[in-house]
């Protein structure tokens, strides 16, 4: 073979030191002083990447076989696969065209308290029982509260005036006013707002028990308000009318969640084929878990 093309050597040439340089043969590297390098790879023929070097099929270009998504840095583990939502999960993220996302429909009991179930009849569907928002015991509570100062203070201010039987009077009337607090606050518990398939009812009362209902067929009106006060802490007062006569369930003051319980009580009286269908639906989806 002839000698390789090039211009002639010319020791006084500028550009001869640089030419040399550039030609210099590159020396072997050693394994271990970098990744991605067979053992012996020699760079002055190229290098030479291990076996199992190269690309797989995970994501990073959106085409055949790949989803488009990018992948997320872990510091510790590498890329990791983005999480995977389902179409379940994205329906309830979405708006409708209004604008508005889906209303979220809180969870009803399955069977009623054992307070409730006595006044329900057995081709009665329950729907759900509510206890009355908890501001309905803030006046007994400071009540309660103002009463332990003031009297506390009275019965510590008599003890040392020697007033014996003052001080008991005191303390007997202490005794008095958290007794009218417990029966407030047990009354609040045993209070109920009912709602089944066929009417509401409000049960109330702990010796002398009393029932009012209004048939859902009946309710010709039906609105909450809710003040100020009402609007912060999530209660408000339900208004129900029945062909403009006076009923005995027509106000029930302090119920929690108003605006959920309005669509309750409405979806019952104008769409009670989609209360059934969405309870149905919640069952079947409940058994399929057990199942699981």
């Amino acid at each position: 073979m002839g000698s390789p093309s090039g211009p002639p050597f010319d020791p006084d040439d500028p550009d001869r030191a640089r030419r040399e340089r550039d030609t210099e043969p590159i020396p072997r590297i050693d394994p271990d002083d970098g990744p991605g390098y067979g053992s012996g790879a020699n760079l002055s023929d190229g290098p030479a990447f291990s076996d199992d070097a190269g690309y797989g099929d995970g994501p990073g270009y959106a085409g055949e076989g790949r989803s488009g998504r990018a992948w997320v840095r872990d510091p510790e583990g590498g890329y990791q696969p983005p999480p995977q939502i389902s179409e379940e999960e994205l329906a309830g993220l979405r708006a409708d065209a209004s604008g508005m996302t889906p209303r979220r429909v809180l969870p009803l009991e399955d069977e009623p308290s054992s307070l409730v179930a006595r006044y329900l009849f057995p081709t009665e569907r329950y729907r759900g029982e509510w206890k009355r928002h908890w501001i309905h015991l803030v006046t007994p509570i400071i009540i309660g509260v103002a009463a332990t100062f003031v009297l506390g203070y009275l019965s510590g201010f008599l003890a040392g005036q020697n007033v014996g039987a003052l001080t008991t009077v005191a303390v007997l009337l202490w005794f008095a006013v958290m007794g009218w607090v417990a029966w407030r606050v047990a009354d609040w518990w045993y209070d109920r707002f009912i709602l089944t398939n066929k009417r509401v009812m409000v049960v109330n009362g702990i010796i002398t028990r009393r029932v009012a209902m209004m048939p859902l067929v009946r309710v010709t009106d039906m609105k909450y308000e809710q003040s100020p006060a009402g609007r912060a802490l999530n209660y408000g007062t339900f208004v129900l009318e029945s062909a403009g006569q006076e009923q005995a369930l027509r106000e029930v003051k302090n119920l929690p969640n108003p605006n959920e319980l309005y669509l309750r009580v409405v979806e019952e009286m104008y769409e009670p084929q989609a209360v059934e269908a969405r309870l149905g639906k919640e069952q079947d989806e409940a058994k399929a878990d057990d199942g699981a």
